[in-house]
Parts: C-alpha cells; sequence; structure tokens
C-alpha cells in the first residue's frame, strides 16, 4: 500500500488485468505458441456456447488428436517390447506436417511387422505342435506295430508246438479271419489342452457311443498356443473311428474344444521325412522370426529415441489449437479476437512475445495488446517456490483466496509447524522426522524426476512442511525435555536436590531448591514425581489457551488489514473492533490471568474466577484476587463484552441500506466502496441490472455471523485444548514404549529378550508415534487453521489463476 515497507508478494495475490489482444489470423498460431511460452495468461473461452465440432479449429484439433493416438499406440508398443523413450529436453525440429507423415509411415511400417511377425510365430507355433504329435504318435504307432509282430510270432510258434490250456479258443478264429471281412478304421491326431482333456474323452465317448479308441500322451512342457500366443499345457491325441458319421462327430467336437487336428502319414518311411521336413521348416521360421524382431527393436529403438521430442510438439500443437478455439473469430475473419486474465508485471513479457510472433511470422499486422476496465472479478495468482507452495497447497485446499485479500500462507509456514510440535514435543522424535526429511532433499533431483506411488508423492511434496515439523519438534522436545519420553540435564544441572537420604525420585516431598532455575525447558527432576502429571497438565492446557488466544486475535486482526486494504470502514467499525473487545474482554482476560498466576506463584482458582464473573460479577474474590482493581476490570470487560453483541449486529445492515439509498437515489449510478454485500450486487449488475436490497436477509445473514462469532469464541478456545490433550497422550505413549517394552526387557538380562524388545519399541515407535502421531498431530493443526484461526478473516471464494502454459502441458499425463 504505501512505500515504507517492502512488498510482501506472499501476503496479497498478484494485482491482475483483463487484457484483449487482437491477433491477425496468419501469426496466430504462432503468437498462441509464443504466450504459451510465456505462461503468464489465462484465456477466457469467448465461444464457450458453441460445441467443440462447431468451432473453427475443429479438424486441427481431430488431426494433433491422431497424432497423440499414434503416438500411444508407439508407447504401447514400446512397453510390450521393453523399450523406455529416452528422455529429452531438447526442441523437435520438426513442423506438424512432416511429422504428420513421418508417423504414419512408422505406424504402417510396425503394423506390417507386426501382422508377419504374428503370423510367422502362429506358423512356427503349428510346427512345433506338428513335431510333437508326429513324436508322440510316431512312439505309439511304433509301440502298436511291436505288439502286433509279437503277437504273430507267439501264434505261428503255437501253431508249431501243440494247443495249451491258456490259449484263447477265439485266438485262431480271429487271426485267420477272413481278410475282406475286416473293418477298415481310420485315425485322427492332434493335441488338446490337458485341462480339458477328460472332457473331450468322455465327450467323444458318449457321441459316438463308445465305438472310437483314444491314446492320449501328455507334454512334459507346456507348448506356445498357436492361437492365443500363450502358454499352454496340453496332450497329443490319437482317436481311432469307423465310418464317415463318427469323423464328422469327432472334428465338430475337436473344434469345440480348441484341439489343434495335424495330419499324420500312415506310411513309416514318410514319417521320417516328415520330421524332417518340419525340422528344417522350424530352423527357417526361427532365423526369419529373429530377424524380424531385430528390425522391429531397431525400429522402436528408433522411435524411442525421438519419442519425448515428438509427444511434447504434438501436446503443444494440440493445446495451442484448443486455445484457438477459446479466441473468437472477426467479423472480417482476418484476425481473431482473444481475451484473458493477466498479472499487471506480465505485460511487458506478454507485449515482446506478440512482437516476436508478428516478426517470425512476417506477418504485415501486429498484434494489438489492450487492457479492459471490467468489475468481474479477477482470478487469484501467488507467486511461490518450491519451499512455499506447500503451505500454499494446504490453505487452498480449505478454499482460493478471493483477489487480494489476506493470505494466511505467511503466517502459516510459522504457525502450522509450530502447533504440529506443540502436540509432538520430543526431539527424538523429531530428530527421526529430520532424518527422514533429509533423506527426501538430498534425492529431491531423483524423485522429483520419477513417477511416484500416491502416498509418496504426497509426502515428497510436502517435504519442507515436514522439515520444519521437525525442526520446531526439535525445539519443543528440548522445551519438554524429552528425548523418546526420557529427560536430560542438557543446559545444567537440575535446581532442585534432597533434602536428606530419605528422599527418593517418587516424590516432589523432601526436594529443596539449592541451584538457579533451569536455564531452559523443563527442569529434568520433574520426570517420574507424583506431581508430574498434574504439574505437566495444568502447563500444557493454560499453554494451549494463551496461544489459541493469540493465534485468534492475529485472524482479528487481518481481518482489519483487509477492510483498511479493501476500504471497507464498516468493517472495521462494526467487525473488527467489537470481536476483539469481545474476545479480550473473555479470553484475552483468561490469558493474562494464567500469566500473571505464573509471574506471581498465587494460588487463585482460574475456574472460579471466570465462572463468577458471569454469576455474580459483584461478588469478592478473596482469596483469589491477583491484583488490585481486579473486580472493577472485571465489571468492566463483562460490560464490554456485553454491548459488543448489539454493535456486531444492529448499526451495519441499516447502514448498508442507508448506503444503498443514497447510491440509487435518482438512478445515479456512482462506484461504490468495496463491501462485502455491495460486492454482490456489484457482481449481478452485468446480467440482472440493479436488484433490490434485501435488508431482512442482510439482517439475518449478520445475525448469523454474529451468532457464529461469539458462540465460536468460547468453542473455538476449548478446541485450542486439543494442543494440551495430544501432548499428553504423545508424551504418555511414549513413555509406555519405552518403561513397558525397553526397560523391561532390559531388566531379565537374556540377550534374546533384550533383542526382541528392541525390535518391538523400534516398531512401536515408528509405526505409532513416528507414523499415526504425526498424521494425527497433522491433521489437528490443520483443522485449528482452517476453522480456528481462518474463518476470522478468510473468505476463501476467489478462483485459482490457471494461465496457459506449456510447463503444465509437458508435465501432464495423456
Amino acid at each position: 500500500m504505501g512505500g515504507c515497507c517492502p512488498p510482501m508478494d506472499l501476503f496479497r495475490s498478484e494485482p491482475m488485468q483483463l487484457v484483449q489482444l487482437i491477433i491477425p489470423i496468419e501469426s496466430a498460431h504462432l503468437t498462441v505458441s509464443y504466450l504459451g511460452d510465456v505462461g503468464l495468461l489465462q484465456f477466457k473461452d469467448l465461444n464457450s456456447e458453441k460445441s467443440p465440432f462447431q468451432r473453427t479449429y475443429a479438424t486441427q484439433i481431430k488431426r494433433t488428436g491422431e497424432l497423440a493416438r499414434k503416438l500411444r499406440f508407439f508407447k504401447e508398443q514400446m512397453s510390450k517390447a521393453g523399450f523406455s523413450p529416452k528422455k529429452s529436453t531438447t526442441q523437435a525440429d520438426v513442423n506438424v506436417d512432416d511429422l504428420e507423415v513421418k508417423l504414419g509411415e512408422l505406424e504402417a511400417e510396425l503394423i506390417e511387422m507386426n501382422a508377419n511377425g504374428e503370423k510367422l510365430l502362429r506358423s512356427y507355433n503349428e510346427l512345433v505342435e506338428y513335431k510333437l504329435v508326429l513324436q508322440k504318435a510316431g512312439e505309439f504307432f511304433h509301440s502298436a506295430q511291436t505288439s502286433a509282430i509279437e503277437q504273430q510270432r507267439e501264434y505261428e510258434s503255437r501253431q508249431v508246438g501243440e494247443a495249451s490250456l491258456d490259449t484263447p479258443l477265439l485266438l485262431e478264429q480271429e487271426l485267420s479271419a477272413d481278410q475282406s471281412k475286416q473293418v477298415k478304421l481310420g485315425f485322427l491326431t492332434g493335441v488338446v489342452p490337458r485341462e480339458k482333456s477328460m472332457a473331450f474323452e468322455r465327450i467323444l465317448f458318449r457321441a459316438t457311443r463308445g465305438n472310437i479308441f483314444l491314446k492320449q500322451a501328455v507334454l512334459e512342457d507346456p507348448v506356445n498356443d498357436p492361437i492365443s500366443g500363450e502358454k499352454v499345457e496340453k496332450n497329443v491325441f490319437v482317436v481311432f473311428y469307423s465310418g464317415e458319421r463318427a469323423k464328422t462327430k469327432i472334428l465338430k467336437i475337436c473344434e469345440a474344444f480348441g484341439a489343434n487336428r495335424y495330419s499324420y502319414p500312415e506310411d513309416i518311411s514318410k514319417q521320417v521325412q516328415m520330421i524332417t521336413e518340419v525340422s528344417g521348416r522350424l530352423s527357417e521360421l526361427k532365423t526369419t522370426i529373429d530377424a524380424g524382431l531385430l528390425h522391429r527393436g531397431n525400429l522402436l529403438q528408433t522411435i524411442g529415441d525421438h519419442f519425448e521430442q515428438w509427444n511434447i510438439l504434438v501436446r503443444k500443437e494440440k493445446s495451442v489449437y484448443h486455445t484457438l478455439d477459446m479466441l473468437s473469430l472477426d467479423v472480417t475473419k482476418k484476425c481473431l479476437v482473444a481475451e484473458g486474465w493477466s498479472p499487471v508485471f506480465a505485460t511487458k513479457q506478454i507485449q515482446d512475445a506478440l512482437d516476436r510472433a508478428a516478426f517470425d511470422s512476417n506477418s504485415q499486422v501486429g498484434a494489438i495488446f489492450q487492457v479492459l476496465h471490467t468489475t468481474e472479478l479477477p482470478p487469484t495468482y501467488f507467486r511461490t517456490n518450491k519451499f512455499t507452495s506447500s503451505f500454499q497447497e494446504i490453505v487452498d485446499a480449505y478454499g482460493v483466496a478471493k483477489y487480494q485479500e489476506a493470505n494466511p500462507t505467511v503466517y502459516t509456514i510459522v504457525t502450522f509447524p509450530f502447533l504440529f510440535a506443540v502436540m509432538f514435543g520430543d526431539w527424538g522424535h523429531g530428530i527421526c522426522l529430520l532424518l527422514a526429511t533429509l533423506y527426501f532433499l538430498v534425492r529431491e533431483k531423483h524423485f522429483s524426476s520419477q513417477k511416484l506411488g500416491d502416498i509418496m508423492e504426497m509426502t515428497f511434496g510436502g517435504r519442507y512442511v515436514i522439515l520444519l515439523m521437525s525442526l520446531f519438534s526439535i525445539y519443543t522436545g528440548l522445551i519438554y525435555n524429552e528425548f523418546f519420553s526420557v529427560p536430560f540435564a542438557l543446559f545444567g544441572q537440575s535446581a532442585y536436590a534432597c533434602r536428606d537420604l530419605s528422599c527418593r525420585g517418587a516424590t516432589t516431598d523432601g526436594l529443596i531448591k539449592v541451584r538457579p532455575t533451569y536455564p531452559f525447558g523443563l527442569d529434568p527432576v520433574w520426570h517420574g514425581t507424583r506431581s508430574e502429571l498434574p504439574f505437566l497438565n495444568s502447563l500444557k492446557m493454560k499453554m494451549s489457551i494463551i496461544l489459541g488466544v493469540t493465534q485468534m486475535n492475529l485472524g482479528i486482526l487481518l481481518s482489519f488489514f483487509n477492510a483498511m486494504y479493501f476500504r471497507n470502514s464498516l468493517n472495521v467499525w462494526f467487525q473488527f473492533i467489537p470481536q476483539m473487545i469481545f474476545l479480550n474482554s473473555l479470553f484475552g482476560y483468561l490469558s493474562i490471568l494464567i500469566i500473571v498466576k505464573w509471574c506471581t506463584g498465587s494460588q487463585a482458582d482460574l475456574y472460579h474466577i471466570m465462572i463468577y464473573m458471569f454469576l455474580s460479577p459483584t461478588d469478592e474474590l478473596g482469596e483469589n484476587q491477583l491484583f488490585p482493581g481486579q473486580k472493577t476490570l472485571q465489571l468492566v470487560l463483562l460490560l464490554l463484552a456485553l454491548v459488543a453483541v448489539p454493535w456486531m449486529l444492529l448499526p451495519k445492515p441499516f447502514l448498508l441500506k442507508k448506503q444503498y439509498q443514497e447510491r440509487h437515489q435518482g438512478q445515479s449510478y456512482t462506484l461504490i466502496e468495496s463491501t462485502e454485500e455491495s460486492l454482490q450486487v456489484e457482481s449481478n449488475h452485468d446480467s440482472h441490472g440493479h436488484e433490490e436490497f434485501e435488508f431482512s436477509e442482510v439482517l439475518v445473514h449478520q445475525l448469523i455471523h454474529t451468532i457464529e462469532f461469539v458462540l465460536g469464541a468460547v468453542s473455538n478456545t476449548a478446541s485450542y485444548l486439543r494442543l494440551w490433550a495430544l501432548s499428553l497422550a504423545h508424551s504418555e505413549l511414549s513413555s509406555v514404549f519405552y518403561e513397558k517394552v525397553l526397560v523391561l526387557a532390559w531388566g531379565y538380562n537374556n540377550i534374546i529378550i533384550l533383542i526382541v524388545g528392541i525390535i518391538v519399541f523400534i516398531f512401536a515407535t515408528v509405526g505409532v508415534l513416528l507414523v499415526m502421531e504425526t498424521l494425527s498431530a497433522f491433521l489437528h493443526a490443520l483443522r485449528l487453521h482452517w476453522v480456528e484461526f481462518q474463518n476470522k478473516f478468510y473468505e476463501g471464494d476467489g478462483y485459482k489463476f490457471l494461465p496457459f502454459s506449456f510447463t503444465l502441458v509437458g508435465d501432464e499425463d495423456e
């Protein structure tokens, strides 16, 4: 505002302006491309009433979409082949037309190679199966032939010798039967999946009524199925049948079960010849397939070398045409009109980009840049770096700041990790968190370039938040004097010592102060005493109230800065002042009483003082009096708190009504002061003209705000007691794990029990205290900022500045 102080870029969002660009159509593409490199202009859609197909550049978008599809196809093929695209930061030196031709040729070549490769592989797999069928069926026929020869010999030998009693009676009749009357059997050979072999056999038997003979042989190793290309366990089968009808049935069943059939020659000499031929063809096919894969690999390698460049180029082209579609075509159809938001500081960069585009495209006329005046609310833009961006995201998750309102992030950078540390105070645990964060910081470049999982990405994104959280935890841990719940006399000796030998560590009785007060943090002598818990409870509870009241006062103070910045005197007089009076009359006063009690060492009961301040304010305080004139001060504060409520509620609606009547008297429309309500009326003027001032609505709105603040002052202060509760829980859990696991295991004097105890202690500390407790304290600190702090001043109803930028296009996945 003034020139006395250095500018705070993060405290208020960047001043924005609505600009209009009139761009000649011949330089439009290059202009938008250069503006994408600048990345500081958010285009407005001037064709929102048109469907995507009715827009000017629909054909070009379809064309770039097709190029993107081809690149996705290449990426799939590369990932299947085990190639990864080569990382590249250089710009592709081809234009889109050449790239379209090149990608078309490469796609056609790759599709043809894939089709040929699939055919060859199918033939190869079929030949492998055929070879196995020839081998297995050959073994079966060979064993059957051997068996038949043996039977013939046996029969002949029996004809020469005498017939024994074991000789079958019909054997002679069978063997000497008329050759002309014998039935001619046909057979089929092939392979069937092993899981279907039993069902295959059963169906064959039923379909032919048992008039078949089936022989199966198991293939030891799985084979590649010619159709699916997957490894499948299969059996070779030979089925004998009689008659054409049986053959037809068997063929249909084979087809239904996915059994591949292969012809088998009956002649033995032909069998040997077939095996030789198949082996020769297999070796030829193998050589051809290997050569094809090598060629395909070289092609994919070439594509991989340029893939990133092409991908970035196509994405940029697509985003440029999408942006051009948001521009409106002038009546003359010779230029495009663009409107958009840009930060004021970016004016020079945008104008330079326009001039460069006009020069590079040899345009006769340059683009025209002009600033438009509008009552429309601009987008919110904060210039953040990698340190502040994570804190800004914490605030934005609640709501994006309204244009130029005070940004809570400035204070959140300190208050968020501090409130977390109040609940997580242990410098041992803080060091563990710090080491984990330092690992992320050391390997920052490595993690930034990798695709991380959801949880890992979230943790890495908040690495600087966790860094500050760990540093503040070490600080509060030193104040609480806790290192995995163990106290250390780091800053000197304890101020207390035993009066005599009967003094024990289990009680503070018998301790006398012999030295100056312990210089920093909690005196280690308190640890393990009977009065440790009551003392720490009292300390942390009162500290929580003081921290809470301080942060809420900061929130109300920021509402004053907002009101002053937007020149809204109503909010200063009838919101800021009564809110400060009400909060500090009650809880500001309580905080002062706590500090006075700490300084004086008084035994006054603060609960009694606060309760009877409301119930019987005129009664004497007696032993609860902390300072002279306390009773009078309490009466004044109570009266001020009671006056502050109607002060907040009543004047503002009446004054707003008066302002409205003055503004619209005689239909003279003048620029008005920017109050919340007037801004709403003003923003609606564009579409609805001047709306009526609804007094009842404004009164109800103010009533809700007043009740919310009055009740919130009590509930929000109580809400800060979570700082005490979580700090106590963390300390007690840490103490339990240390005493009941580590110390207990140490007491057994057994190395195995000690090792088990240490392992259990490490897992309990990491799992419960460093993961669950960290998350719990993080969420509670988040709630204190979002609800208790930000509701005092932060509207958070703005919208983010989303400029057209190629850096964002390059990062996002398709």
